[in-house]
């Protein structure tokens, strides 16, 4: 590690929806978080780790900025806010709008009040033409707070290396906090109950998938063979929802482990036996005792 190497922490904020989990597997190089066109698909506070010869970044991937309806809304709302003071750096995503609006304006409020660097990045650029981003960065220019604004498609990956160069500007001398070799801060276990949770959100429709929670209840490699046995639960609102996840004659049930079975696999690279159930866990969303036992409130 050569004496100019830098590190810290950076926090990925913005609406529901704006590509941030997308953002985060790009800079990454591979599918560490979740991502679904549903909104607050993500609901925890993720640390990434990216590290190269001039510094390590610790990114953090932070559940989008809404109105809470529920305490899991709550949680989700506090674990982004949260992060802000407590960075170096602050990503502030958004979608290339001409008008900024008032969930946008609230965010810049909050984050114009910080002491933290705030980067402005606009995603999404593949998807309009380039008059309509020049009228969306004068829009933000008006916020003298803003350290940079970068256009970028989390996508296609335009623009990325140039945001990663300028956050290693942004960033001090410092020490690796992680091993070079980590990438993330989170068990397999929980990477392995977030890929079925996303297969949820991507089969199911809008009411449902908001409803549930994935816990692996085993994972044990299956002795003299190159597979592992994974068994997990979903838990769900209603009883009229674990119809649904189940699907006609098991039709659902077997589309999500086939799905999820794919990218586990991928991930361990090694084979799996996967296993799932469906229960229901009435109103869990708002109950402190379930969501302590989901693993939400820590």
């Amino acid at each position: 590690m050569n004496e100019n190497f830098k590190s810290g922490f950076i926090s990925i904020v913005g609406r529901p929806n704006v590509g941030k989990s997308t953002l985060l597997n790009n800079i990454m190089g591979e599918k560490l978080v979740i991502t679904s066109a549903k909104p607050q698909t993500t609901r925890n506070a993720i640390r990434c780790i990216y590290t190269d010869e001039q510094a390590q970044m610790v990114f953090i991937d932070t559940p989008g900025m809404h109105r809470p309806k529920n305490r899991l809304g709550d949680y989700m709302q506090k674990a982004a806010e949260n992060t802000v003071a407590d960075v170096d750096v602050v990503l502030y995503l958004v979608e290339p709008e001409t008008k900024i609006g008032p969930g946008d304006q609230y965010i810049l409020e909050k984050l114009g009040a910080s002491k933290t660097p705030v980067v402005l990045v606009i995603n999404k650029i593949d998807l309009l033409p380039k008059e309509e981003l020049l009228i969306t960065i004068a829009a933000y220019q008006k916020y003298d707070f803003l350290k940079a604004i970068i256009p970028i498609s989390a996508v296609q990956g335009d623009g990325v290396k140039e945001l990663l160069d300028l956050i290693t500007d942004l960033l001090s001398p410092g020490p690796m906090f992680f091993p070079a070799d980590m990438i993330i801060d989170q068990s397999e276990r929980w990477i392995v109950q977030e890929l079925i949770r996303e297969k949820i959100l991507n089969l199911l429709n809008d009411e449902v998938p908001h409803g549930i929670a994935v816990e692996v209840t085993a994972m044990k490699p299956r002795k003299g063979k190159d597979i592992i046995d994974i068994e997990a639960t979903i838990f769900c609102e209603r009883k009229t929802h674990k119809g649904i996840l189940i699907g006609k004659g098991g039709s659902m049930l077997t589309k999500i482990g086939s799905q999820a079975r794919k990218d586990i696999e991928f991930f361990l690279k090694t084979q799996i036996n996967l296993q799932l159930w469906v229960k229901v866990r009435t109103d869990w969303r708002d109950k402190n005792f379930d969501l302590k036992d989901l693993g939400y409130f820590e």
